[in-house]
């Protein structure tokens, strides 16, 4: 009786990577509704009141100098060892990792470069706005400051926006934004906002960061977010200019391998000869036989070869072996 194996459940996992990956029909690309631009227009205002707040000197600014003093890693000093570890949730270099990992998994499910086009234009306009934001206002850190209840602005800092916190939401929400389905998108979209806003709050807790800037990081990528919509256009070209490209340099790679062995052409094949024991040991070369390209009848259809150069001497009285052999003559003596 023959049993089946057992399978593991590692071995259903590899079974079920082992998959064909098939691409989706239609893809739920997120388009730029009038929800999103009212959403889009809030976050921008939002955005201006914090920079216009912190200008001013007004109450936000008050409040970062309090927080500041409160100083919150000493008051809850048992926390610290997992705030700092929390805040890598928002640093560049992890995040990117371990986000582009996953998407390049779903990229490669879906054949389709979407989700890894989609984090990269969503990190380059990052870069660019929070970085021109930061360097342009100049903003000095809590543990920087010189004067007591100041902005400290445009003394040639760059904490301003919080750059953690923009690259939690950009590189958390690019989850939820990449998302099959609605209930998936709303379910990652509060995981995103509130791992951002934590991390955030951890760069508070040790006083590398204002309130304020935690505030404005948080706008700072949700902006991006919501005007990712706007580049599905570029990115979609992209895609097709890649795939184009890719398919040049397939065709390209098979006509010079075609070219290269032309159809038709007989193949050289080296088969060894018989020779004699004085050529073997003298190393002579074996002649290379050519053969055409067709089918070849096999060794016993072929009409048998004597070999060449054979040592025995040639008797012509030699009969077949069972035949009646003819008398000699009898001399007499």
């Amino acid at each position: 009786m023959r049993t089946e194996p057992k399978l593991t459940r590692l071995d259903r996992v590899f079974a079920r990577l082992d998959r064909e990956p098939e691409r989706p029909a239609h893809l739920d690309v997120p388009k730029m509704s009038r929800h999103r631009i009212v959403l889009l227009a809030a976050t921008l205002a939002f955005y201006g009141a914090i920079v216009w707040a912190v200008i001013i000197t007004s109450w936000l600014v008050r409040l970062d100098w309090q927080v500041m003093f409160f100083r919150p890693y000493q008051q809850w000093s048992e926390i610290h060892w997992f705030v700092d570890y929390y805040v890598v949730l928002g640093q560049r270099g992890p995040t990117a990792v371990m986000v582009a990992a996953w998407l390049g998994w779903r990229s490669w499910r879906q054949h389709t470069l979407r989700p890894l086009l989609a984090l990269g234009v969503s990190l380059l306009l990052l870069n660019i706005t929070v970085g021109a934001a930061k360097y342009g206002m100049g903003r000095l850190g809590p543990h920087y400051a010189t004067v007591i209840g100041s902005n400290e602005m445009w003394r040639g800092g760059d904490i301003f926006p919080s750059g953690h916190t923009a690259n939690a939401v950009v590189t958390w929400g690019i989850l939820a934004y990449m998302a099959s389905t609605p209930r998936a998108r709303r379910w990652l979209s509060a995981v995103s906002a509130v791992t951002s806003l934590g991390v955030g709050m951890a760069t508070v807790y040790l006083g590398t960061h204002w309130l304020s800037d935690v505030l404005l990081g948080w706008a700072a990528g949700l902006l991006i977010l919501l005007a990712l919509p706007w580049f599905e256009p570029l990115i979609a070209r992209s895609e097709a200019r890649i795939f184009e490209l890719r398919d040049r340099l397939r065709a390209r790679r098979n006509r010079t391998a075609s070219a290269a062995v032309p159809v038709g052409t007989p193949h050289v094949v080296v088969t060894p000869l018989p020779t004699d024991r004085d050529d073997a040991a003298a190393g002579s070369p074996r002649a290379p036989a050519y053969l055409a390209p067709g089918p070849h009848t096999a060794r016993s259809e072929r009409t048998p070869i004597s070999p060449t150069g054979s040592r025995r001497p040639p008797h012509a009285e030699r009969h077949p072996r069972g035949s009646a052999s003819s008398a000699r003559p009898l001399t007499g003596g």
